[in-house]
């Protein structure tokens, strides 16, 4: 990162404030943060059934024609806790934009106003690239994944015993938070290798020559978290591998907008 200027240091300068002051702003933002969880996780416990239904449509549709399908619960205070777990899955992601608004404001006047300018885009791409691997993980790889193990059902005779699928309530909302929170994690992707190139510690060349290495890897990973077909595995890791070419793109965008600074700098131009 460049260097900051005379006017960077005197705008820290002027922010510059006690232990104390820093310690009460930074519990009036988890005041705030934690106020924002409690509200989203009342408003989505109250809505607990819709947002269950919801997440099990897949599977619903999964079973569509054949009448007597369910969910079970096998202790009395399962699906009361599986509703909690769906209050606090739905809070966490309703109230994520007001807690990283907090941690932003809090960190936000102890850096320079390039730095600011620089990092707040990775801030506001963070949840947009998430909801769009849990979207992607919802409507394209659930319904396979389900289909996939459905397959394994036997109808039985002749003597033989049919396995059936009865899913129980808690183990499917793990099945789908699993699921959501791996591909929304993998989406992420851009984002950190971007921050990583914005700091310094990598270089488009480096990803560039490591290429080979990150399909390997992502091969790899795709094998362990989709179900066990190729179809599955390929629908996870070809996005991964174009988000790693966009990461790269970005990374070197990155380098190019650093040189453009620098070389203004050295000359006394204004960035």
């Amino acid at each position: 990162m460049s260097a900051p200027t005379l006017a960077d240091e005197a705008t820290i300068d002027a922010t510059k404030a006690p232990l104390m002051d820093h310690l009460i702003e930074l519990r009036k933002r988890l005041v705030y943060s934690l106020l924002a969880l409690f509200g989203s996780f009342t408003v989505c416990y109250a809505f607990a059934r819709p947002i269950y239904a919801f997440l099990t449509q897949p599977l619903a549709n999964a079973l569509t024609g054949q009448p007597g399908r369910h969910l079970i619960y096998t202790a009395l205070s399962e699906t009361f806790f599986t509703y909690v777990k769906v209050g606090l899955f739905g809070g966490i992601c309703l109230a994520f934009p007001i807690v990283a608004t907090q941690v932003w404001m809090f960190i936000a006047p102890g850096l320079y106003k390039r730095e600011r300018n620089g990092f707040l885009p990775f801030l506001l791409a963070t949840p947009v690239l998430f909801i769009i691997g849990a979207c992607f993980v919802f409507y394209v790889m659930m319904p396979l994944a389900i289909r996939f193990f459905l397959s394994f059902e036997t109808p039985g005779g002749h003597g033989a015993l049919p396995i059936q699928l009865d899913a129980k309530v808690s183990e499917y909302l793990d099945f789908v938070m699993t699921l959501i929170f791996a591909f929304g994690l993998c989406f992420q992707m851009p984002v950190l290798l971007a921050l990583l190139g914005r700091v310094g510690i990598i270089c488009s060349a480096q990803l560039r020559s490591a290429r080979r290495y990150a399909i390997l890897g992502i091969v790899v990973l795709a094998a362990i978290i989709t179900p066990p077909d190729p179809f599955s595995m390929m629908s996870l890791a070809l996005p991964l591998v174009l988000l790693y070419e966009i990461s790269i793109w970005c990374v070197r965008l990155i380098e190019r907008n650093r040189t453009k600074q620098n070389a203004a700098a050295a000359t006394g131009d204004k960035v």
